[in-house]
């Protein structure tokens, strides 16, 4: 069995591009409304995405996904077994999972997304043999 835990670095880094971006957006906006003080748009995103990012830091930190010999199990009941997983794809520092159904599941927050798919696509082909 394998553990894909979350990375605390991962994660603020995460949230810092969020934060440059809802920080950018907010004054854009501000700014084509006609709103004389762009600059709390800036404000606005920082204080947004800071909240986000404290309030939802000791769930996401807790989300381990493990990686068996038939399938990969998550948190919140999510599994796929690995037989049905037909993609696997990078996302901003996280491992997108897309099943044969069309489910899709992101294990979040790894400091080296290619090596999760490399280990999970390993599996894969040893189920396979």
């Amino acid at each position: 069995m394998i553990e894909f835990k979350p990375d605390r670095d991962t994660y603020i880094r995460a949230h810092g591009v969020m934060t440059a971006i809802a920080m950018g957006v907010g004054m854009l906006i501000l700014w084509a409304l006609g709103n004389p003080h762009v600059w709390t748009g800036a404000v606005g995103g920082l204080a947004a995405v800071a909240l986000r990012g404290w309030y939802l830091y000791d769930e996401v930190m807790e989300e381990t996904w493990t990686l068996t010999k038939t399938r990969l199990v998550g948190p919140y009941e999510r599994v796929a077994a690995l037989d049905e997983i037909v993609k696997l794809r990078t996302i901003a520092g996280s491992v997108q999972v897309i099943t044969r159904a069309g489910n899709k599941h992101l294990i979040k927050y790894q400091p080296d997304p290619d090596a999760v798919i490399q280990k999970i696509n390993a599996a894969r082909q040893t189920k396979a043999v």
